[in-house]
C-alpha cells in the first residue's frame, strides 16, 4: 500500500484509540497521511476502569508519528457531553475540519456476565456494557458530526463486533448483543442522514482480534510467538493483528468512491479483498466465515486451510 499520500491534508478523529482496533486504525490512518486525533480515557496521567496502564492515547500518538504521521493525543471520556464538546471545539480550532470519524470507544467486555439471563445480570453492570458501547458512539457522533459534513465527503466508521449477517444470531449475552448491534443500526440511521450532505456512514468489524489484552491476558503470549496460543484455543489460528482492519480503514478514508458503501457492513477480510491488502504475515484471515462454518458446526475438523 502507498503511505503518507492517499490522506494528505485529511483530518480524522478516532475515539477508542487507546489500544486494539482503534490504535490500530489511528496508526494506519496516519501512515495514510491523515492528521489523527487519538482520543480515549486511558493516558499517562489517568487510567481507566480498564485497568491497563500500558496502552495510553499518548502512545498512539506517538505510534502514529513513528509511522510518518502526525498524531495528536487528547484524554476524552466519550461519555462525558463536555469533554467530546471541547475535543470537538479544539478539532475545529486547530484544523477547521472534519474528514473521518471513527466511533470505536468500548471498554465494556468485563461488564459482561456471560452465563447470567437477561433477568439475572448485575443490572449496573448491564447498563454500563450500553453506555460504553452505546451512549458513548452517540454523545460523539452528536457534537462531530456538525464539524464532519461542513463540507462533502465526510466519512463515519462504526465500528463492532460481527458482522451483520453473524450478528443475526444471539450473541451470548443480553447486553452484549445490543451493544454489538447497535452500531449496525446507527451505521444505518446515520447513512440516511448523512447522504444529502455528501457524506457516509458504514459499520466495520475485525476478525478474531489480537489485541494486546487477548494477547497477554487471555492466551499469556505475545505477538510473536502468537501461535502458542493455540496450544489452548486451535482456532486461534484464524486470529488476526490489529493493523489488518487498520488497513481496511484507511483504504475506505482514502477512498473516492467510498459512497458507494454507504450504510453497510463490512468486515476486515471483505476489506482486504476489495482493496487489495493483507494482514503483516501476508494473509487474508475470514474469521467471521471459520467462525459459520467451522466452530459452530458440530463435528467439522479444526482447521484454518482455505480460511486465511
Amino acid at each position: 500500500m502507498n503511505t503518507n499520500a492517499e490522506l494528505t491534508g485529511r483530518v480524522a478523529l478516532v475515539a477508542g484509540a487507546t489500544r486494539g482496533a482503534g490504535r490500530a486504525m489511528a496508526v494506519e490512518l496516519g501512515r495514510s497521511g491523515a492528521t489523527v486525533y487519538a482520543t480515549g480515557r486511558t493516558s499517562r496521567e489517568s487510567v481507566s476502569e480498564v485497568g491497563r496502564s500500558t496502552e495510553t492515547v499518548e502512545g498512539t500518538a506517538e505510534l502514529i508519528e513513528q509511522a510518518g504521521g502526525s498524531g495528536i493525543a487528547v484524554p476524552t471520556d466519550h461519555l462525558r457531553p463536555e469533554q467530546v464538546r471541547a475535543l470537538v471545539e479544539r478539532i475545529d480550532r486547530e484544523q477547521g475540519r472534519l474528514d473521518v470519524l471513527v466511533n470505536d470507544a468500548w471498554g465494556g467486555d468485563r461488564f459482561v456476565g456471560w452465563t447470567a439471563r437477561m433477568w439475572e445480570h448485575d443490572l449496573d453492570a448491564g447498563l454500563r456494557v450500553l453506555r460504553l458501547g452505546v451512549e458513548s458512539h452517540i454523545v460523539t457522533s452528536r457534537y462531530a458530526v456538525p464539524l464532519l459534513v461542513r463540507r462533502p465527503g465526510g466519512l463515519v466508521i462504526e465500528v463492532t463486533d460481527g458482522t451483520e449477517e453473524f450478528n443475526r444470531d444471539y450473541r451470548g449475552s443480553f447486553y452484549y448483543d445490543l451493544a454489538k448491534v447497535a452500531p449496525l443500526r446507527m451505521a444505518h440511521g446515520l447513512s440516511t442522514e448523512l447522504r444529502e450532505y455528501g457524506a457516509t456512514a458504514v459499520c466495520v468489524t475485525p476478525g478474531w482480534l489480537r489485541s494486546e489484552e487477548m494477547l497477554d491476558t487471555h492466551f499469556r503470549v505475545t505477538e510473536r510467538n502468537w501461535r502458542d496460543g493455540c496450544e489452548q484455543d486451535p482456532h486461534f489460528a484464524i486470529s488476526e493483528t490489529p493493523t489488518f482492519l487498520g488497513r481496511g480503514v484507511a483504504a475506505l478514508a482514502g477512498d473516492p468512491d467510498v459512497a458507494r458503501w454507504n450504510g453497510h457492513s463490512l468486515s476486515s477480510v471483505g476489506l482486504a479483498r476489495e482493496y487489495g491488502f493483507t494482514d503483516v504475515d501476508g494473509s487474508m484471515p475470514d474469521a467471521w466465515r471459520y467462525l459459520t462454518e467451522v466452530v459452530q458446526r458440530e463435528g467439522a475438523p479444526v482447521d484454518v486451510t482455505g480460511y486465511r
